[in-house]
């Protein structure tokens, strides 16, 4: 159930790499909040007319808190950033399908790249409740894009790929040694050549994997058609059938 909230910022940190973390709070009743799902975030007097799209990167509906880890790009996230503590957003909530939960028994697989791992955060610490502590590789350009290592280290075993071999493996997520082990389900989200190479290397391995689309998201609820993408069953909006969606049921394969 989708429902505009108004929330309090608790806390609003850089988290470095052009990235900033808000901790929100709201004294609200929240619907179930789900791993995969996003929110749409009004900005006010920030030259923006649409609500903006945000993966959510952790939320307690029982006790009001929200997380959204955020990359700076453009007007309306510049604003954001700079929001003051106990300043009030006003957000849609929540929005979109969530990643399908594995089975305490599986060896999970989830890779991140840049501001992709916001989702992925709020998912393995999910996986981890059933005590299944699943992998998650990150791919950065340099070390400097590391954000956020002792939170992400806390709910999975972590690792990385740099393109300039800065920390962990040099490279892109689809070349590193980790691949070489056996895995039940992959999740993925990131770059869409990050993406694609993940779902090839699951397709090839019969792995069952679930990407989370990053396409541009402006409405949230399938209204105005700017999220379109191309499926096996025709186009659907990633705002309302996705942003998660199986391998299978796209065309990257075909």
């Amino acid at each position: 159930m989708k429902k505009l909230v108004d929330f309090t910022v608790v806390e609003n940190t850089s988290v470095g790499a052009g990235c900033f973390l808000l901790k929100l709070h709201t004294k609200e009743t929240l619907p179930e909040i789900l791993p995969g799902q996003f929110v749409n975030v009004l900005i006010e007097d920030a030259g923006v007319l649409l609500r903006r799209p945000i993966s959510i990167h952790y939320a307690d509906s029982s006790n009001g808190e929200l997380e959204l880890l955020v990359k700076i790009a453009g007007k309306g996230t510049e604003k954001l950033s700079h929001i003051a503590n106990g300043s009030s957003i006003n957000i849609l909530i929540p929005l979109g399908m969530e990643f399908t939960m594995p089975s305490k028994n599986d060896k999970v697989l989830l890779v991140g790249g840049g501001v992709g791992i916001a989702p992925l955060y709020y998912f393995a610490k999910e996986i981890c409740k059933s005590g299944n502590k699943p992998t998650l590789l990150i791919g950065t350009r340099t070390s400097a894009d590391i954000i956020l290592k002792e939170k992400f280290e806390e709910v999975a075993d972590l690792y990385y790929t740099t393109e300039d071999g800065s920390y962990g493996e040099k490279g892109y997520p689809t070349q590193h040694s980790i691949l070489a082990k056996s895995y039940d389900r992959i999740y993925t989200c990131g770059p869409t050549p990050m993406m694609k190479g993940v779902a090839k290397y699951a397709s090839e391995k019969d792995i069952f994997c679930e990407v989370s689309l990053e396409n541009k998201m402006a409405c949230g609820i399938g209204a105005c058609l700017c999220c379109v993408q191309d499926t096996k069953e025709g186009h659907k909006c990633v705002c309302t059938t996705g942003p998660v969606f199986n391998i299978n049921d796209l065309k990257w394969l075909s």
